[in-house]
């Protein structure tokens, strides 16, 4: 036989139960490109040893094409390896086997994975290495044949026969079959007692087809909370844990874990109080008549994955609670529901919730006339222990808060916090008017950045230096500022604690630990407590009522606010409520994508001919050190200009650059005070000083622009030193070859 027709015949026994344990895994719509691709990987084998390197690399390139379909372009490898990388990631999210036609990523990648494989044990066999063939042909045909049950006898049967051949074709010499026979039959051996085992036979070795590359070499974990204010600083795990699933509509929501209605030495704290099971769920006077009504419900299908609390996380506001499988549960009039153990994973309970959708026009005419728990026992305008405001509207206010600074020595530190709440809302005509002016003012108009680990207080109690001083701060600081602020006017107001919406993935809510969150509660006649977001660029309330809501006009807002007197100026009656002049649109549910690993697969060759990993390796570096020079010319390219305004643009393109390789996703039209609060948030570096210099840099006369701009890029580089030294080594690799901030992904 001669040499190349045996190559070719022994690579076609090794490729052939290669491509039919992978195209098991869908529903053989592709099996006329398998065929093509199984012939396409041993062309490099049947080349000389000099040819065989290109031949592989061109074979590769041809593949990749074939395989998911794509054309010629100065893209092709970004989208190569975009698609391929996600269709490896979807083994781990769909059932199979799967449809061809439906995952078109997973297709490719099986597609691809046949001629990797057969090519390898081609290139093997060329090279006369029965070693490195039959790993090849082990992994290649025995990994897939693991994940997917069925024809287990016929498939190992399959494996083992293509081996036996591969040993008998590339013997050292002629004659009668010598030690491959008794190899063989000891495989086969070993085999059948494997099979015969129980801890193989059910799985109960070694369960790798159970392992997640969305989140290597993490385990699980529970996560609790202390969900009370202490303004200590906050760290995110760099790996988030999902905490909550919950199967609810596609509206935004906040998931409460609980109330802080207490508030001593501005430090929000529980005051529930437990009274067992109850038909329903509210204080007297304090839940609106629609409460009531099972139409108004929305229903939450809650399954916990990650969280360990004694509480039990629902939308805003909780009417009544279906968990009597997890045991005895008592629940607060405010809503929180407690076990008498603490969830663990795989809990599972029902819960219906009220949530008010008022528009800005019927919160604006919500009279403050409160019930007496408000009226009379001022619970909800308590200020610290022993000391309540008056409520909104009352007559004399001014002159009762003043008796109350001067008879509490607690609150005479918290003169400024009141001062600067009167400041910027004292001249709202309605609750609403005031809630939304502190709302606005904390997001858009204050100057507040979110910060995890702010600076540290000077003398001054804790709320009172970030209102006045500082500025910088996390939920904690901008819910218990915003509530504390609304009670010193009258308004009836709390903090709640729990967690954002989290993501929308396959019709349910995924919550993961980084969305624990704090917003404030409001209450209004008519409709009860209803919430609001201080904080830049966290949560986002759904109704159109709040400034942190996408539909949040401030136009309309303002008119609507300034109700018959709308004769005056929007501009006037905007200053007074806090709007800022311009608002640009944002998205306040940053969501982070899964980090993802980088497979790698291939078999070494003989030394003559370098074999199929080198030559991987080879394409892996030549394609980063591409992507990577590539990156680095646009970026400086930006700077080739003296024009401080390009400048300043050029400064905004790069922090979007670095967040994107890092995977968090950015609004196109994010600008650059936006993108650095986006930065302390998601990365935790501080870029206070860019928004002031980027201003100066568009804005300023040009001698103090062309500065500014100057001053600017310098911060930017410390910015990108910061971000490297909070990033781990392997983030920092991964930002440095990823092709979203080229557009590629």
């Amino acid at each position: 036989m001669p040499n190349r027709t045996k190559v070719f015949a022994l690579g076609a026994v090794a490729a052939a139960p290669i491509a039919w344990n992978w195209m098991r895994f869908e529903d053989g719509r592709s099996g006329g490109r398998a065929m093509l691709l199984v012939l396409l990987a041993l062309v490099p084998a049947l080349g000389s040893r000099r040819w065989r390197v290109p031949l592989a690399a061109a074979a590769l390139l041809v593949a990749g094409a074939v395989a998911f379909r794509l054309g010629p372009g100065p893209h092709y490898p970004g989208r190569l390896l975009s698609r391929l990388w996600s269709g490896f990631l979807s083994f781990y999210d769909v059932q199979l086997p799967f449809s061809a036609a439906a995952h078109q990523n997973m297709d490719g990648t099986v597609l691809l994975a046949v001629f990797a494989f057969s090519a390898a044990a081609a290139l093997a066999i060329a090279a006369r290495r029965p070693a490195l063939a039959a790993t090849a042909l082990l992994v290649g045909a025995g990994w897939p044949a693991t994940l997917l049950a069925g024809q287990e006898l016929s498939r190992g049967a399959g494996i083992l026969a293509a081996l036996l051949v591969l040993f008998a074709g590339l013997r050292d010499r002629a004659g009668a079959p010598g030690w491959e026979v008794p190899v063989g039959a000891a495989i086969i051996l070993v085999g059948v007692a494997a099979s015969a085992s129980p801890a193989l036979a059910k799985h109960e070795f070694l369960r790798w087809q159970k392992w997640d590359l969305h989140v290597p070499g993490v385990k699980p974990v529970d996560v609790s909370y202390v969900w009370s204010s202490d303004y200590s600083g906050l760290t995110f795990p760099r790996k988030k844990t999902v905490v909550l699933r919950i199967k609810a509509p596609a509206r935004s929501q906040y998931w409460r874990v609980t109330t802080l209605d207490g508030v001593i030495d501005g430090r929000w704290r529980e005051e529930n109080v437990l009274d067992g099971p109850a038909s329903g769920v509210g204080e007297p006077g304090l839940v609106p008549r629609a409460a009531g009504d099972p139409a108004n419900w929305i229903e939450q299908q809650v399954t916990v994955a990650g969280l360990r609390d004694v509480r039990l996380p629902a939308a805003e506001v909780p009417v009544s609670f279906n968990a009597s499988k997890l045991g005895t549960l008592s629940i607060d009039p405010s809503g929180v529901a407690y076990l008498d153990r603490s969830l663990h994973n795989g809990d599972a309970y029902k819960v219906w919730s009220y949530e008010p959708q008022p528009t800005p026009q019927e919160l604006a005419r919500s009279k403050p006339v409160y019930p007496p728990a408000i009226s009379s026992r001022l619970e909800y305008l308590e200020l610290d222990w022993g000391a309540w405001a008056p409520p909104f509207g009352s007559p004399g206010r001014d002159e009762a808060i003043r008796r109350l600074f001067a008879s509490h020595y607690q609150l005479a530190p918290y003169r400024p916090l009141y001062d600067m709440a009167r400041s910027v809302a004292g001249g709202a005509r309605s609750p609403y008017a005031a809630a939304v002016a502190l709302e606005s003012w904390f997001r858009t108009g204050g100057g507040f950045t979110y910060n995890q680990h702010p600076p540290r207080t000077r003398g001054r109690p804790v709320l009172v230096d970030f209102v006045t001083r500082t500025k910088s701060g996390y939920c904690q600081h901008f819910a218990g500022a915003m509530a504390l602020m609304l009670r010193y006017l009258g308004v009836p107001a709390r903090a709640a604690a729990g967690f954002a919406s989290g993501t929308y993935e396959n019709g349910q809510w995924v919550v993961t630990d980084h969305d624990a969150h704090e917003w404030v509660e409001v209450w209004f006649r008519g409709w009860g407590w209803v919430p609001f977001d201080p904080t830049p660029g966290r949560g986002g309330v759904s109704g159109a009522y709040s400034a942190s809501s996408h539909s949040f006009d401030p136009a309309v807002a303002a008119f609507v606010l300034a109700g018959n007197r709308g004769l005056r100026s929007f501009a006037n009656r905007r200053s007074e409520l806090g709007f800022p002049q311009r608002t640009t649109p944002f998205s306040p549910d940053v969501r982070l994508s899964r980090d993802p690993g980088v497979p790698t697969a291939g078999v070494g060759h003989a030394r003559p001919a370098p074999g199929l990993l080198p030559l991987l390796l080879l394409l892996v570096v030549g394609a980063g050190a591409v992507i990577a020079a590539t990156k680095f010319g646009l970026r400086r390219a930006r700077y080739l200009t003296q024009d401080p305004r390009r400048v300043a643009a050029a400064c905004r393109r790069e922090l979007r650059d670095i967040l994107l390789d890092q995977h968090v996703e950015v609004s196109p039209s994010a600008t650059l005070i936006e993108l650095t609060l986006l930065t302390q948030e998601e990365l935790g570096v501080d870029t206070a000083p860019l928004g002031l210099q980027a201003t100066v840099a568009r804005f300023a006369p040009p001698r103090s622009a062309r500065e500014a701009a100057r001053e600017l890029r310098r911060s930017l580089r410390g910015v990108r030193r910061n971000v490297r030294r909070e990033l781990s080594g392997w983030e920092r690799a991964r930002g440095l070859l990823s092709l979203r901030s080229l557009g590629l992904s």
